[in-house]
């Protein structure tokens, strides 16, 4: 047998990658992972993910003060923005927990390579100066933002979602091309210090991918919080002069064109695969359509001994299924039996109020055969009314033959946190009756998911 260097390469240390390896070091594997940034964690820790959380909960405090919310509950307070310390708290969670992750890789004996990979051959890899070998490589290098043809970004007037976090000053006009995850997360920041903020789609509805329901409740709850929706819109072109941009657009089956005037503009139409400057083809690798690298259900590629995980194989582009992903990777190279259920992957946006996900949305579940399927609204929760939650509701799609709950969607201000339970019931083939008599704790925003699968059967109680 070759001698190589390591026994496992992670090219990679996001979501996928850094648990990918200490996964394979949990396991007595030699393992190594290349990483380029200063810090580790990827995309997710470092500019997604984790710092944008820092900014919703933050900025959630200051529109409860601003909005009347505190002084419905009798706190009255005026609050000032000081929008340094709320950056400075942003990046002391990122500091602590890439931090975090370097302190695990230590734990665990695995080694950082610091430097950009590429491959030389299917066993060999260059980092910056050095050449190492290992006998299974895995790729996890994740996503970048996809830019919008024609349009520059500057981090300055035009930011993609990396800048969109670091503003110096809150926008007058915050124009967010893009009515996905990203684009209403980002937004919602900004509405809520004081920002006008219009977002432009391009399809008919914001959040594709979502349940139909929840994609109208959603917009109209964020229309009732102030941002402006221009939807089946177009977006032809951004210039900037000095500080202002204009963006033309015109309606996406065509017409008169239009131009708003703003001092920034988000570019969030999405993220694209990272595997340029891989050197792919020395390995024997081709990305496809899309490209992305194409796996079997173990994450081997069409090269025995390259494996790739999370945001550069197809799927969801979600740290979660990159974990799962980097561990299930992990323990067949390691010679267990890794398995990640696709089917059961949860989304979640972290807007005010949340909204989450798991399983197939009622459109793509009434396409496969005949459901079932049961709505409670947030109105009627006992918690969501005691802290002044009303907006939302929970909904579960279930087989009507079998019972079994294939789908369940929630817009609800813990629905991030909920839709594990929904995700755990379906991932154990739970039906909606084993959901709806599982005691649920009182009062609790949970038990709507409890009334929701009363309600597949008919016999929801607090309607």
């Amino acid at each position: 047998m070759a001698d190589y260097d390591y026994d496992v390469l992670i090219i990679g240390s996001g979501p996928g990658g850094y648990v990918a390896a200490i996964r394979a070091a949990q396991l007595g594997l030699r393992t190594a992972c290349v990483e380029s940034r200063e810090t580790l964690g990827g995309t997710c820790l470092n500019v997604g993910c984790i710092p944008s959380k820092a900014m919703l909960h933050a900025s959630e405090y200051f529109d409860a003060a601003a909005n009347g919310t505190m002084a419905k509950m009798g706190i009255k307070v005026t609050p000032e923005l000081d929008l340094p310390a709320m950056h400075a708290q942003r990046i002391d969670a990122v500091t602590q927990l890439t931090g975090g992750i370097a302190f695990l890789f230590k734990k665990n004996k695995v080694t950082w390579l610091k430097g950009r990979g590429a491959f030389v051959d299917a066993h060999t890899v260059q980092v910056g100066e050095q050449t190492v070998t290992a006998k299974d490589i895995v790729i996890a290098t994740g996503s970048s933002v996809t830019p919008l043809p024609g349009v520059t970004v500057d981090q300055k007037v035009v930011v993609d979602s990396t800048g969109a976090l670091e503003l110096a000053k809150v926008p007058e006009h915050l124009v967010v091309i893009g009515g996905g995850v990203i684009g209403l997360e980002l937004g919602s920041v900004w509405r809520r210090l004081g920002a006008k903020v219009t977002c432009i789609e391009y399809l008919d509805q914001i959040l594709p991918g979502f349940d139909g329901d929840i994609r109208k409740e959603a917009n109209k709850i964020f229309r009732k919080q102030g941002i402006e929706f221009k939807l089946s819109t177009k977006v032809t072109g951004v210039s900037v002069s000095g500080d202002t941009a204009s963006i033309t657009v015109e309606p996406a089956a065509g017409g008169a064109a239009e131009t708003i005037t703003a001092d920034c503009v988000l570019v969030a139409i999405g993220r694209r695969p990272n595997t340029d400057g891989l050197a792919l083809e020395k390995a024997g690798l081709a990305t496809n359509a899309r490209g992305q690298i194409d796996t079997d259900h173990r994450f081997q590629t069409s090269v025995p001994g390259i494996w790739a995980i999370g945001d550069v194989i197809p799927g969801p582009m979600l740290a979660h299924k990159a974990e799962d992903e980097g561990i299930a990777v992990a323990e067949n190279i390691g010679g267990l039996t890794g398995i990640v259920n696709h089917d059961v992957i949860p989304s979640v946006v972290y807007t005010w109020p949340e909204i989450a996900g798991v399983g197939l949305t009622e459109e793509a579940a009434k396409a496969k055969g005949e459901i079932k399927v049961g709505k409670f609204p947030m109105a009627g929760n006992s918690r969501a009314k005691t802290n002044h939650e009303p907006d939302g509701f929970v909904k579960i799609i279930a087989d009507a033959k079998s019972d079994r709950v294939i789908g369940v969607w929630a817009i609800a201000v813990p629905a991030g946190t909920m839709i594990a339970e929904a995700a755990l019931g379906m991932e154990m083939g739970a039906t909606s009756e084993d959901i709806a008599y599982t005691c649920h704790a009182h009062p609790t925003h949970s038990e709507a998911i409890k009334e929701a699968a009363m309600a597949v059967r008919g016999k929801a109680i607090h309607v």
